[in-house]
């Protein structure tokens, strides 16, 4: 009777704790973690790395299912001429050891999945203070890391278990509950009828009308009407309206593609608070990915978009849904947009 229980208790531990994952991502010292609604972390050293960095990504679950890497440069920026990164890498001045046959090896990057390669380089690493170069630049800084890692134990309930980076216990490592579900935002006309000729102007005319009569700051000369076939009856309709140094702000509606038109404006809300506390969010620099289907967004951090907000979207028959939130707080020269960490992900 009791292994019954117990057996009913963990079953339904397991279900809430599949149930849903917040997003979290949070700085210790020189250390960024972000963990998405599936519980996948990832945790790299910011700040003044000059080139190199550590990462880390682990998938939630009893497996262990994680990578560590190290990278001089991002993968297509490395100097060629420098030497591999293999031999030169120290720990507080001394050699960093490590068993190569573990690790895939090319000259600036490092890559490991091996849990045994893992765990042991970070035995060397967790109470150190920096990981650096020999006879180079590069500097990961340590301070951190232990605070990160255990951020991702926690995150993933894993104190206690085996399988823990830092407060490891007894507990095996089927304690640790899975992944939630992966959640679906389905298609409904993934092909719709294309815009016919007529359509396409009477629908431009009306943006226009419509980007007229919006209070918006941004200089005429510089506004633009984008319209796009969202179904069979219905189009979404973008327009320029604020702009700064390197973003736009747009106006977007769903508007029916027959006159006479009726236009509801597009509002954007996340599933979750994201670090601003803001879950209302701006139709930054938007545009329409016409072969996925999806709305995006993209707001910079900086011209040179190495950190900032990504988002797509997906229309689900009557309003635009989350599909993909990317957010980069770190603006250090690392990371295109194309690589910034996620906080939500959908199939």
């Amino acid at each position: 009777m009791f292994l019954r229980q117990e057996s009913l208790f963990l079953f339904l531990f397991f279900i809430a704790s599949a149930g849903f994952a917040a997003p979290a991502q949070k700085s210790f010292s020189d250390w960024q973690v972000t963990c998405n609604n599936q519980n996948f972390c990832s945790s790299r050293n910011t700040g003044l790395h000059q080139g190199l960095v550590m990462t880390l990504t682990r998938s939630a679950g009893a497996h262990t299912d994680a990578t560590l890497r190290i990278d001089l440069g991002n993968m297509t920026t490395a100097e060629a001429k420098t030497p591999p990164i293999a031999p030169r890498l120290a720990v507080d001045g001394e050699p960093l050891r490590l068993d190569l046959a573990k690790w895939q090896e090319t000259p600036h990057h490092l890559k490991t999945s091996d849990a045994d390669s893992i765990n042991g380089f970070l035995e060397q690493v967790a109470n150190a203070g920096a990981i650096t170069l020999a006879q180079g630049q590069g500097n990961i800084s340590l301070s951190g890391l232990k605070a990160a890692l255990l951020f991702i134990d926690s995150q993933q309930q894993r104190v206690g278990s085996e399988t823990a980076w830092i407060k490891k216990g007894d507990d095996p490592p089927l304690s640790v509950p899975p992944a939630p579900a992966l959640k679906e935002v389905a298609l409904t006309n993934p092909t719709p009828t294309p815009l016919t000729q007529g359509e396409l102007s009477d629908l431009l005319d009306y943006g226009t009308w419509r980007m007229n009569n919006s209070q918006c700051s941004l200089d005429p000369a510089r506004r633009e009407v984008r319209v796009f076939a969202l179904s069979d009856d219905k189009a979404l309709l973008l327009t320029g309206c604020e702009a700064g140094a390197y973003n736009v702000v747009d106006l977007g509606w769903i508007v029916s593609r027959q006159k006479p038109f009726a236009a509801r404006q597009i509002r954007l809300k996340l599933p979750f608070k994201p670090g601003s506390g803001n879950n209302e969010l701006e139709l930054m620099n938007a545009g329409y990915d016409e072969n996925n289907k999806e709305l995006t967004t993209l707001a910079k951090g900086r011209g040179i978009g190495d950190c900032g907000v990504a988002t797509r979207w997906r229309f689900d028959g009557q309003r635009f849904r989350l599909v993909r939130y990317a957010e980069e707080p770190a603006c250090d020269l690392w990371n295109g947009s194309a690589s910034w960490p996620t906080l939500w992900v959908t199939k």
